[in-house]
């Protein structure tokens, strides 16, 4: 019979359930409404039934008023002037001598996101958080933490959290973990204290801990975790109450057990040592047995396992064989393990772990063994002892393999062992040199060319196997072309009377001076070209100096980071190994543990010409101020120094009597900017025949959440202009106005301004590089279609600003990098940049100067959490932008972005 509920909406079905919704009997207006659901349910559209569906509210019919509730809760947003006819029946079912409706009442008002109706919820949620009756009093303890995101100063004014408060001192399990639920929701965005735990809190939720629902338990473990016991008695007490949690059949559960026991085994340790190693064996077990359970468990154990580890590295002892992967592991699950594997590698395991990923490296998926591959090297890099035994199984994969890219990441990772080794493992390089023929791929190649040019003076032939690279120099990556660069005046340096040396290093430095756009490859050649030329033992000190020693941590976070992560075990944060600011942008004072970091805090002071709330479009830039202290991102304070001359450096004779080419001449005059008034551009113009007579501004803004779009209409037509309508065709972020233009008329020669508030959906990835919304505005004049304008910078949010150690962090975790030029900059004044770029909430982290020239860290933020960072190199007045992102969809806007914002003053 349900199933009949489920099929498609059939012609009039809307005139037919109208019909039934209006029927005298009771049952035909249950299957209507039954009906109603199902279509809701499966994505139709039934607001045009609101009015009919609310007329069947007062009824004595429990299943008809849930079913009438649900649709209330999800139309009541579109509906918000007819939803507030259905208060006063609210306050009845408030009052109602059943519990259950009383709390199907509260819980319905909290779910409706509606202020009118929010404004009518204090009376009857008071009430209920006073109901001798513990169903009802829980539900109204999480409608609380609704009223609190929707309205804080009523919770605050009503007195409701201290209300939550007295629910601590319930005798009811259930409304205790609810109140402590709500309390920790409210304290997550709220800006100050909401609450403390208290000697005599701690006992009702410990006695609570025991008898509520696992969820219950979930929010008790996390209150919990961030006490702090008095004594280490105090602390062993509650661990003796919380370690029958880690047997919970709830994973959640689990880790929120997890988490207390970890932070107050220190607390422990400082007087019972014994006690607090035993706590740290208890967890063993549990641990190990959540990867037993669903892939998707697997994976969040894993991840927080990785941070776990990483601060107790002997939790898991020696029994590494529940990490080694299975084969019908999902690729992610297996990824985690392999971090973990080579984490817990030791002398007495490292046999076993490389005798795994050897098996690893032999498997059919590309990422797993490229991963598998990568874990050798990282081992050999972490364990000295055992680095000639990877060495030797990098090899055997090297000879015995048909794989290319299992040759190709043995390279890559011999390299780094190279670095790490100085002189121990040269006589392997004729192995690798015979394999040559195997690489296509840039970073191989790269790897392969920093070998021979590193060891040159011990390979023989290593002029004839540059020399084959040289010649499809043009065709090679980037950073083959640097690599080779580098490479072949290493070679010349080594062997300077060779001929074929002199001869190959001429070749490339005049290809990489004469022939190339790229301006960090023709600035290295011009760089040893003169060092070559004016001062070569100088020049061998430099290129030939001695590398730092390679120390794998690319498995570890910043201690601060880490130690922040473990507080938040058992969430997303856990997870994405990213703190919850970082992707809920609405979590403004998350309770934090205290940290004693020597990291300096963030760095460029706020301009003085900022304004507090930037607008979309602001204002020209003021005048230049003083340029404040920034952090150098290699760890100290600098002053920015002055912006660079114009003048061109004087170019000196090349080391074989030739001038190096100079470098091509920049466009002289940036583009010009649209037409604008007020902040917004002109989108349809008289002069456009589909205009019919109308002027259109227009413009996008971001505020509080919240996209708005500007318009200021002129009517420049004889005829009355009415009946404004306007549709959004698909763009990149699926924005949709939520009413028509509140311009009723508009008479000849007349001018009217209003505001469109709009929604934001699913980015589409596709449209993403149009930077536009097509728009279709009809009116009693006609129909016009035109475009709005939509550039990336104005969905950015005000919070972007990343703090130096987290910008690093991130920086150093995303490895794609994405470089474009901008030429010319409206400035080469560096602090000026600064100021325009943060009226745009481009927000300035860091500032270095290398050699005279100036590098600037810049990070933002869009609607959606996603961080760019960027970072600017300038060279007078033409700039090389880099960006790093995880959702590179956005990086064509971003660098659209950034070339409209520098390219004009």
């Amino acid at each position: 019979m349900a199933q009949t509920f489920f099929e498609g909406t059939k012609k009039g079905e809307i005139a037919e359930l109208q019909s039934e919704l209006n029927n005298l009997k009771e049952s035909k207006r249950v299957l209507a409404v039954k009906k109603v659901i199902a279509l809701m349910t499966v994505g139709k559209d039934v607001s045009s039934l609101f009015t009919d569906v609310l007329k069947c509210i007062t009824t004595n019919n429990l299943e008809l008023k849930k079913l009438v509730y649900l649709y209330i809760m999800n139309y009541a947003k579109q509906n918000s002037e007819n939803a507030i006819l259905a208060v006063n029946t609210f306050h009845q079912d408030a009052s109602d001598s059943n519990p259950l409706i009383r709390a199907l009442a509260i819980r319905t008002m909290g779910m409706i996101r509606v202020e009118k109706i929010m404004n009518y919820l204090p009376e009857p949620l008071r009430k209920c958080l006073l109901d001798e009756v513990p169903y009802v009093a829980k539900t109204a303890a999480l409608c609380v933490a609704k009223l609190y995101d929707m309205n804080p100063e009523v919770v605050e004014e009503q007195g409701f959290l201290d209300m939550l408060r007295d629910l601590l001192s319930n005798s009811n399990h259930t409304v205790v973990s609810n109140a402590v639920a709500a309390l920790t929701e409210i304290q997550e965005v709220a800006t100050k204290s909401v609450w403390q735990l208290s000697k005599k809190n701690l006992s009702k939720m410990l006695t609570a801990l025991a008898e509520a629902t696992e969820w219950g338990q979930v929010y008790i473990l996390s209150a919990l975790s961030k006490y702090t016991p008095k004594d280490s008695r105090e602390a062993e007490a509650i661990v003796d109450r919380v370690t029958p949690r880690l047997n919970h059949a709830n994973s959640a559960v689990v880790l929120g057990a997890t988490k207390v026991i970890l932070f107050y085994v220190d607390v422990i340790a400082q007087t019972n040592k014994d006690k607090a190693r035993e706590l740290m064996k208890k967890l063993r077990a549990p641990l190990v047995t959540l990867l037993s359970k669903e892939p998707e468990i697997q994976y969040v154990a894993l991840r927080n396992l990785n941070l776990i580890v990483q601060r107790h590295k002997g939790l898991l002892g020696t029994n590494l064989k529940v990490f080694f992967c299975k084969y019908y592991d999902p690729v992610y699950v297996k990824m985690e393990k392999l971090e973990l594997l080579i984490m817990l590698a030791a002398d007495k395991t490292i046999d076993q772990v490389l005798l795994e990923f050897k098996e690893y490296a032999q498997k059919v998926d590309v990422e797993f063994v490229r991963k598998s591959v990568r874990g050798i090297g990282r081992l050999a890099i972490k364990n000295p002892s055992a680095s000639e035994k990877c060495v030797h199984v990098l090899l055997d994969l090297i000879k015995t393999t048909q794989a290319n890219y299992v040759v190709q990441e043995a390279i890559v990772v011999l390299k780094d062992i190279f670095r790490k080794y100085p002189n121990k493992y040269e006589s392997i390089i004729g192995t690798l040199c015979d394999r040559l023929d195997n690489l296509d791929e840039a970073e191989a190649k790269a790897a392969m060319i920093w070998i021979i040019g590193e060891y040159a003076d011990r390979i023989a032939n290593a002029d004839e196997l540059l020399s084959v690279w040289v010649e499809s120099f043009h065709d090679e990556d980037t950073q083959v072309q640097l690599q080779l660069l580098t490479a072949t005046v290493k070679l010349f340096l080594q062997k300077p009377s060779e001929p074929s040396s002199q001869t190959l290093v001429q070749d490339i430095l005049k290809r990489v001076t004469t022939a190339v756009d790229n301006p960090d490859l023709r600035d290295r050649g011009f760089l040893y070209w003169r060092l070559l030329h004016d001062a070569p033992n100088e020049a061998k000190r430099v290129v030939l100096a001695d590398k730092p020693l390679l120390d794998d941590q690319s498995d570890l976070l910043e201690p601060t980071l880490r130690d922040e992560l473990l507080h938040h075990l058992s969430t997303l944060a856990s997870v994405y190994h990213r703190p919850p600011r970082a992707f809920v942008p609405k979590l403004k004072n998350i309770s934090r543990p205290t940290l004693d970091t020597t990291l300096p805090t963030n760095t460029v002071k706020k301009p003085s010409g900022a304004s507090p709330s930037p607008s979309p479009s602001p204002s020209p830039s003021p005048a230049p101020v003083q340029p404040a202290p920034v952090v150098d991102l290699l760890g100290g304070i600098t002053t920015p120094s002055p912006p660079p001359t114009d003048a061109p450096p004087s170019v000196s004779p090349s080391l074989l009597g030739n001038s190096p080419a100079a470098s091509p001449a920049l466009p002289a005059t940036p583009p010009s900017s649209a037409a604008t008034s007020n902040g917004l551009a002109l989108v349809l113009s008289p002069s456009d025949p589909s205009s019919n007579g109308l002027t259109l501004y227009a413009g996008f803004k971001l505020e509080g959440g919240q996209v708005t779009l500007d318009l200021t209409f002129t009517n420049n037509s004889p005829g009355v202009a009415s009946g404004f309508v306007m549709k959004f065709n698909k763009n990149g972020f699926s924005i949709n106005p939520t009413a028509a233009p509140s311009v009723q008329q508009l008479q000849p020669g007349e001018t009217q301004s209003c505001s469109l508030p709009c929604t934001i959906g699913e980015v589409n990835s596709d449209l993403l590089a149009t930077n536009a919304v097509q728009v279709g505005l009809k009116s009693s004049l006609g129909v016009a279609i035109f475009g709005i304008p939509l550039p990336l910078q104005q969905l950015f949010v005000t919070d972007g600003q990343l703090e130096k150690g987290e910008y690093l962090q991130m920086w150093k975790d995303i490895q794609t990098e994405h470089y474009s030029d901008i030429a010319p900059v409206f400035t080469a004044d560096v602090q000026a940049v600064t100021t325009k770029l943060h009226q745009y909430k481009i927000y300035s982290v860091a500032q270095r100067n290398v050699n005279g020239q100036d590098f600037l860290y810049l990070s933002s933020k869009l609607f959606n959490g996603t961080n760019l960072l960027m970072e600017l190199a300038f060279t007078g007045t033409t700039c090389k932008l880099c960006v790093k992102t995880r959702e590179e969809m956005y990086v064509p806007s971003l660098q659209a972005a950034a070339a409209s914002l520098l390219s004009s003053a």
